[in-house]
């Protein structure tokens, strides 16, 4: 994929925002399970994250598969590094490698 707006956009979003989450919906109102499965990981946590909703932007939603060389959506990147999606986060929650993982990478959460 080379650097168009579209790619240009996916990086400002990565960069912009220590954890960042490409999903259906919103943190509010989710538009999959996957999406909603995330957040909530995210949330229990008490993981400020940033987010954008591929379901308004049929560019974004494909240009972010291509980006991360990743099928699906939702997508999860800390400091501008793919971290992966929904199926990778539960084992990394369950396994406590996530909150380990958010440690080692100096991601500020909030007490929950």
């Amino acid at each position: 994929m080379t650097d168009s707006p579209t790619v240009e956009r996916i990086k400002q979003h990565v960069s912009g925002n220590d954890v960042m989450l490409f999903m259906k919906g919103t943190p509010v109102f989710p538009q999959c399970g996957f999406s909603a499965a995330v957040v909530q990981i995210l949330n229990h946590m008490g993981v400020k994250f940033g987010s954008t909703d591929v379901l308004v932007d049929p560019e974004i939603r494909q240009g972010v598969k291509e980006f991360s060389n990743w099928p699906t959506v939702p997508q999860l990147y800390v400091k501008g590094e793919f971290v992966g999606g929904c199926d990778i986060l539960r084992e990394m929650f369950e396994t406590g490698e996530l909150e380990e993982f958010f440690n080692q990478a100096g991601i500020e959460r909030e007490a929950v």
